[in-house]
C-alpha cells in the first residue's frame, strides 16, 4: 500500500473497470481491536515487538481501495505475501509500467531496541520513493491483533499504518501528514482485504522454517538523510524512476530469494490485429485460472496493465514458485468485463499460456502468450 505517494493524476479508469473481472465476493470484517500504548520497544530478539504480524500476514489477499490519492479509488487490490528469508515476508505489485509498489516485513535493531521494520516503496510515475516505518503498538488477541508502525525518525506526527486482523481479513489504515502540508496526519488509504489463498506461501514457510526471531538488518548505524524533496530529517528517500534512491539502506536489488520473470505477449494475425492505443491485461497465478468451465480467482498472484503494443514486461521481485500466464485484450473498446463469472465480456480477446512455467529462487524465467481467442 502506497503510504507516502506523491505521484501525477493517470489514468486509473481502465483499471477499475477491468479488474472487476477479478473482485472475489469477500466481506472482510473489521476489527476493533484497541491498540496498546507506544512501545519503546525491547533489548532482545527474543521479545521482538511486532513479531507476530510475520506470521498474521502470510498468504494472497484481496479487496477494495480507498484512496485520497490522485491514483484514486479501485475495487480491487490483490497482494501476494510470501517469506523471502527465515525472518522477512514481502510482496510487490504493479498498477501498470508507471506505478508498482513493493513492501516487506522484517527484524531490525535499531536504537538498541529489536522491533519489525515496514518498507514501503516503489515508483510512482515521475519518481522512485521508499519510506520505512517501525513497530510502536501492538495488541494481539486470538485471531484479532492490532500494529502500528511509525515512521522512525519523526515518528506518528509525519506518518504512520495501522494493520488490523480479524481471522481471516485484514484492514489498513495509512497516515500521512503530506509531507508537512498538514498539522497532523490524514487518512491517506485504506485497504479492507479477505485472504484467498494460504497455499502458495507454504512452500517458502517450509524452506526457512517461517518465521524465525533472527535479525534481518541492523540499522544501528543508519542516519536517516535529510530528503532532497522536503529537505526534512526523516527515514524516506527519493530518486527517479528505475534507480535505487541514493543512500536507500535496504534497496530492491539487496532483497534476498525474489527473482524477475520476462512476460511476452503476442497476437494471432492477422485474425486478431491489435489496435496499438487500447490495453491487454497480463495475469500470473498459482494454479490455473481456467479449469472447464470454471473460473478460479483465489490464485491470482501478480498482474499489470500495458498497452496493447509493449508486448513485454518484466515483473521483478517475484517470488519462486509454478505460475500460469495470461493475456486479456480490450477488443471491443469497451475498457471493461461486465460478466466476470464468464471471465469477460463478448468480443474481448484471450490468450492463455496452455501450461506452467517456474521461477527458482532468486532466478530469471520467461513465459510466452499469444491472444487468440475471442469471447464469446
Amino acid at each position: 500500500m502506497n503510504i507516502l505517494v506523491k505521484s501525477k493524476p493517470y489514468v486509473i479508469g481502465f483499471l477499475i473497470l477491468l479488474l472487476t473481472i477479478i473482485l472475489y465476493s469477500c466481506k472482510p470484517k473489521t476489527n476493533t481491536v484497541a491498540p496498546e500504548p507506544p512501545s519503546s520497544g525491547t533489548g532482545t530478539l527474543s521479545n521482538t515487538l511486532g513479531f507476530g504480524i510475520l506470521n498474521r500476514i502470510k498468504g494472497i489477499w484481496n479487496g477494495p481501495v480507498t484512496s485520497t490519492t490522485p491514483l484514486g479509488s479501485y475495487p480491487v487490490w490483490i497482494v501476494d505475501f510470501r517469506p523471502i528469508s527465515a525472518n522477512q515476508i514481502a510482496a510487490k505489485n504493479e498498477l501498470d509500467t508507471a506505478n508498482s509498489i513493493f513492501m516487506s516485513l522484517f527484524i531490525v535493531k535499531y536504537a538498541n531496541q529489536y522491533k519489525v521494520a515496514l518498507r514501503n516503496g516503489g515508483e510512482f510515475e515521475s519518481m522512485t520513493r521508499v519510506a520505512y516505518f517501525l513497530a510502536d503498538s501492538v495488541s494481539e488477541n486470538g485471531t484479532n491483533a492490532f500494529y502500528r508502525f511509525a515512521e522512525i525518525v519523526q515518528g506518528i506526527k509525519r506518518a504512520y499504518a495501522d494493520f488490523i486482523f480479524s481471522g481471516d481479513s485484514i484492514h489498513i489504515n495509512t497516515y500521512t501528514n503530506q509531507e508537512g502540508g498538514v498539522p497532523s496526519p490524514v487518512l491517506h488509504m485504506s485497504w479492507n482485504a479477505g485472504l484467498q489463498d494460504t497455499m502458495s506461501c507454504k512452500p517458502a514457510v517450509a524452506n526457512f522454517s517461517f518465521p524465525q526471531k533472527t535479525l534481518t538488518k541492523d540499522f544501528s548505524s543508519v542516519s536517516f538523510p535529510a530528503s532532497p524533496v522536503t529537505g526534512l530529517q526523516e527515514s524516506v528517500y527519493y530518486g527517479v524512476p528505475g534507480t535505487t534512491p541514493p543512500g536507500d539502506p535496504y534497496p530492491d536489488n539487496a532483497q534476498p530469494y525474489v527473482g524477475k520473470t520476462t512476460a511476452n505477449f503476442s497476437f494471432a494475425l492477422p485474425t486478431y490485429a491489435p489496435n496499438t492505443a487500447t490495453r491487454v491485461l497480463l495475469i500470473l497465478t498459482t494454479q490455473p485460472l481456467i479449469s472447464g468451465t470454471s473460473i478460479n480467482m483465489k490464485n491470482i498472484s501478480r498482474y499489470v496493465i500495458l498497452n496493447a503494443g509493449d508486448n513485454t514486461y518484466v515483473f521483478n521481485s517475484m517470488h519462486p514458485g509454478t505460475y500460469y500466464f495470461y493475456a486479456i485484450y480490450d477488443a471491443n473498446g469497451d475498457a471493461t468485463y461486465t460478466n466476470p463469472s464468464a471471465f469477460g465480456s463478448p468480443g474481448e480477446w484471450l490468450g492463455t499460456s496452455g501450461s506452467s512455467f517456474t521461477l527458482s529462487p532468486s532466478g530469471t524465467a520467461t513465459a510466452s502468450v499469444t491472444i487468440n481467442t475471442t469471447i464469446p
